[in-house]
């Protein structure tokens, strides 16, 4: 998964260098040598400080949700063991405990759902299906809102690269506007590195957060439907022992 976002960054990185040397090239006629990163970066205008908080904010985003974010979290084998040993033999107190010492997303499903259904005896069993599913919405929610914030950062980005773009575009003009004399000329390039260098930072911090949104996206949806396979099975264990009792009664 790492390697899905070193890319980028390298793209961004060799895009800016070439930009840069490329415009210092039409300033001069011997050719510059390169720049090293901080000035590439501070070529880039003022739009370039936005754009750089949104992609520590994007980085750390996506560490957490790597964290986060996963089917792990979601349903254990060994939850699902003791859940099923305790159903059978109608252990709900022992669920419960059992649900408020694990992590996992189940548990906190069983855990609302058994703490309705132990302090309101007389609750039907249609009541408690729907404490467990305001949970599961709840939880997934959680998630997509989550997740949501990468296409946040991925559509914001290259709307401030265009924004530096337009910056850069006004700077040249208001050079060309006058004789093109030699500072003017490297005015005159300074605007359009700016202009350049800002777009390729935007595209090239929103592409990445916009491919990590569809990775954790999809990833989001598994984790739902495994949400919604394990309450089911657990709920209709209970179901099933909960009939079988008012039958034998």
């Amino acid at each position: 998964m790492p390697l899905l976002f070193c890319a980028p960054m390298k793209m961004m990185f060799s895009a800016a260098l070439l930009l840069a040397v490329s415009s210092r090239a039409f300033s001069q006629d011997q050719a510059a040598p390169p720049a090293d990163l901080w000035h590439i970066i501070q070529s880039g205008g003022s739009a370039m400080y936005p754009l750089g908080a949104i992609s520590i904010l994007g980085l750390m985003l996506i560490i957490v949700l790597l964290v986060s974010v996963r089917r792990g979290a979601v349903v254990s084998n060994r939850y699902m063991q003791a859940a099923d040993a305790l159903i059978r033999k109608k252990d709900y107190l022992g669920l419960l405990a059992l649900s408020h010492r694990h992590n996992e997303a189940i548990a906190s499903v069983m855990e609302r759902a058994l703490n309705f259904l132990t302090k309101n005896e007389a609750a039907s069993m249609t009541e408690v299906r729907e404490i467990a599913q305001a949970e599961g919405v709840r939880l997934s929610g959680l998630w997509s809102q989550r997740v949501s914030y990468l296409a946040d950062i991925g559509a914001l980005a290259p709307m401030l690269g265009l924004l530096g773009t337009v910056m850069g575009m006004i700077k040249s003009f208001a050079v060309v506007s006058g004789s093109m004399n030699g500072a003017r000329q490297a005015m005159l390039a300074g605007g359009v590195a700016e202009a350049f260098v800002a777009t390729a930072a935007g595209l090239l911090i929103g592409i990445p957060a916009m491919a990590a949104y569809a990775f954790f996206r999809g990833r989001v949806q598994l984790m739902i439907s495994d949400l919604e396979a394990a309450s089911t099975i657990l709920m209709a264990q209970i179901v099933t022992n909960q009939r079988k009792s008012n039958h034998r009664d």
